[in-house]
C-alpha cells in the first residue's frame, strides 16, 4: 500500500486516497484500541443502515502499515460535501438546513443498543476537565444523570462537512463519535457546531428540527450547557470562550 495522495488530515490521523479507496492513517501505534473500537464502531451503523435511504462509506479492511501505525480502509466517497454547496448556493442554505434536519431524523430513527453510551462519554468528558470548578461539573452531571435514557443512533458530529451528495445518493461520514443515546443531545450538538460555523442558519436548523420531529425546543436547550461542557475536552483555543458561555445550567424560556 503506498500512501501518497493525502486527502484529509484531522487530530492523530491522515486520510489518503489509494487504489480507489480512502485509507485513514492513525499516526500513532499507541493508536490500536482506537483504530479498532472506530472500525466496530462503523460496521455496527452500517449494519444498522443497510435499509436506510442513507448511505456510509463501508469498512473493507483494517490493517497494520509496515512502520507499525493502524489503520482503516474504507469505500472512498466523492462529491461535494454540503458545506460546499451551501457556500455555492447561499440563496438555497434554508433547503440544505431542511435536508440536514431530515437526514438527523433518520439517523434517529435507528435503535443502536450495541454501541457504547453517550451520556457515559459525555459524563467522562466532563469529569476530566480541568478548566471548569468542582461546583460547575457537578451541576453539569447532576443535570446529565436526569436526562431521559435512550438507544437512539446519534452521530455526535453530524454537521454540513460531513454530509456529501452526489448522484448516488446522500452519504453522511465521520462516524467515530456514533453513541446510543437522546436525540436531542445530538441535536444540541449540531446546533453548537451550527452557531460557531454556520451562525446564520443554526436557529433555522433548531426550530426546524423541534417542529419536525415534536421536540420541546427547551428541552433541546437543557442539553445544551453538557454538550458544550462535554466540547471542551478538545481544548481547541479558538471555541473555548464560545463553549465556556454556554456551560451554565439554566432554564430557558
Amino acid at each position: 500500500m503506498e500512501l501518497k495522495n493525502l486527502i484529509a488530515r484531522g487530530d492523530n490521523i491522515e486520510v489518503y486516497e489509494c487504489d480507489g479507496k480512502a485509507v485513514k492513517v492513525f499516526n500513532d501505534k499507541k493508536l490500536k484500541e482506537k483504530c479498532l473500537y472506530e472500525a466496530l464502531t462503523q460496521a455496527r451503523v452500517e449494519t444498522t443502515l443497510v435499509n436506510s435511504s442513507l448511505k456510509m462509506p463501508t469498512v473493507q479492511e483494517v490493517s497494520v502499515l509496515p512502520d507499525g501505525r493502524w489503520a482503516i480502509t474504507m469505500d472512498l466517497i466523492k462529491g461535494k460535501t454540503m458545506d460546499e454547496l451551501i457556500k455555492e448556493n447561499p440563496s438555497k442554505a434554508d433547503l440544505y438546513v431542511d435536508k440536514l434536519v431530515e437526514i438527523q431524523m433518520e439517523l434517529h430513527s435507528q435503535y443502536m443498543p450495541l454501541l457504547s453510551k453517550l451520556k457515559d462519554k459525555l459524563a467522562r468528558q466532563i469529569k476530566s476537565l480541568g478548566t471548569i470548578d468542582e461546583i460547575k461539573k457537578y451541576e453539569l452531571l447532576t443535570r446529565l444523570d436526569s436526562m431521559p435514557k435512550h438507544i437512539k443512533l446519534c452521530h455526535g458530529n453530524l454537521a454540513p462537512q460531513n454530509i456529501i451528495i452526489n448522484d448516488e445518493g446522500t452519504f453522511v461520514l465521520d462516524w467515530v463519535t456514533a453513541r446510543q443515546g437522546n436525540a436531542s443531545a445530538d441535536v444540541g450538538r449540531t446546533y453548537l457546531v451550527l452557531c460557531m460555523n454556520y451562525p446564520e442558519i443554526a436557529e433555522r436548523y433548531l426550530n426546524k428540527f423541534c417542529n419536525e420531529s415534536g421536540t420541546s425546543k427547551r428541552y433541546v436547550q437543557a442539553w445544551l450547557p453538557i454538550v458544550a461542557a462535554a466540547q471542551l475536552v478538545r481544548n481547541i483555543p479558538s471555541e473555548k470562550d464560545f463553549l465556556m458561555r454556554w456551560i451554565d445550567v439554566v432554564d430557558y424560556e
